[in-house]
Order: structure tokens, then sequence, then C-alpha cells
């Protein structure tokens, strides 16, 4: 790697800014890419370079001047737990574990304490004040467990107006569609509530909150790689 090619993936990094380093191994070339730049100077797509990014992960891609090896450097992916309840409890130390940075979101303080998350990130704010402040982008996840429109639908809200590569909810299928209802009288769409997954999780019979944590967190991980 070059020097000056090496100081942009530390400056990137340092800024939190997500990039991608395509090298072309026929002539040695190389640039260092960000999401959003469009067709890089070596014929990356712009849509490759956003999958590339999503997914994390090393490719080689051909382009009308010969192939390509996309290497991205990027941050973890963030998940945010909105409410601090019991399926919280087991779902938070599982997605850390998985590489997640997670962050709690529950103004109840009762609820979002150092005791039932010992390590975690909490915000003890109402999501209307606190989800412009947490800079939703591709790389995070939310999922919404309070089954408490006052809490669940501003944080919904901010999502879908994001990029986030996944939104779920928690409830039963009356839940999701009073919520499809209040959300669509907000002025979202169907294909715009499409995106939220409801019942949240993989259909894998989970019943206990553990179980119910396991599958929700399988979903996310398969919406980022899959």
């Amino acid at each position: 790697m070059k020097a000056s090619v090496l100081l942009g993936v530390v400056a990137a990094q340092k800024s939190g800014r997500d990039v991608v380093l395509a090298t072309r191994p026929g002539d040695g070339k190389q640039e260092l890419i960000e999401a959003g730049s469009g067709v890089g100077n070596l014929g990356v797509d712009g849509d490759v370079l956003a999958d590339v990014l999503r997914v994390g992960e090393s490719r080689t891609i051909e382009t009308q001047d010969g192939p390509v090896f996309l290497r991205p450097y990027i941050r973890p992916p963030r998940l945010i737990v909105v409410g601090a309840v019991h399926i919280a409890q087991s779902l938070v130390p599982m997605a850390t574990v998985a590489g997640f940075q997670v962050t709690v979101l529950d103004p109840r303080e009762g609820f979002a304490t150092e005791d039932r998350f010992p390590g975690a990130v909490l915000v003890r704010e109402w999501p209307d004040q606190a989800m412009a402040a947490l800079g939703l982008d591709g790389r995070t996840a939310i999922v919404a467990l309070t089954h408490d429109p006052k809490i669940d639908d501003p944080a919904l809200i901010a999502a879908l107006e994001s990029d986030a590569f996944y939104l779920g909810a928690l409830g039963s299928r009356k839940t999701q569609g009073a919520r499809r209802e209040r959300l669509g009288e907000a002025g979202f769409t169907d294909g715009d509530l499409d995106r939220i997954h409801g019942p949240i999780g993989l259909p894998i019979g989970a019943r206990t909150p553990e179980e119910i944590a396991v599958a929700v967190l399988a979903q996310v991980i398969g919406a980022l790689r899959l």
C-alpha cells in the first residue's frame, strides 16, 4: 500500500468514514473510494461499492480495464436496541460478541440501567430526541422492542427516513397491523413499511426472551450479510 493511500485510510478511520481501497493488479494503481462517490477512477460501480461497504468483505470485480480488488475499511456494524426489556438483556451481549456496536435506547430510567446492561452504551432519552444524534446509516440496524407506540414509533420513523440496513419491531400481527396504519397515516407508503421486519426475528419457533433474541440477531446478521 502506498504511503499516501495508507494515510488516507488512517484519516478515514479517525473521522469515522467508511472507505474502500481499490487496487488494479495489472498496473498497481490504487484509489480510496467513499460511499456515494459514484464510479471511481478505476471503474468501480457505485452499487458494487455500496454492497462491499454493507457486507464488509473483500472481493475482486471485473472492469473494462481488467480486474480490480476491493478491500473495505469500515466501522463495525451498529445495533440500536429501542427498549431495555427482557429480550434486550439477552440480545445486547450476544450482539456485542457478534461484533456489533450496541446502543440501548430507552427513556425509562428504571429499565435502562447499568445493572441490567453492564458495559452497554445507554441512552436515556426519548427516541424523537435521540435518533438524529445517533447518525443512522447503512451500517446501522434498529430493533424496537417496547410495544409502546410513544417509544417505538418515533424510532421507526427515524429509521425509515434513514439508510439503515435493518428495521425490526416486536409485536403480534395485530400489533403490526395497527403500527402500519399509524405510520401510513404519518405519510409512509406500503413499500416503506415493508422494510420493517415484523413479527421480528427468523421464524424458528422462539418462545422465551433468550430464544427470541437469538432469532432477532440471526435475522439482523442475515440482512447484513446476504
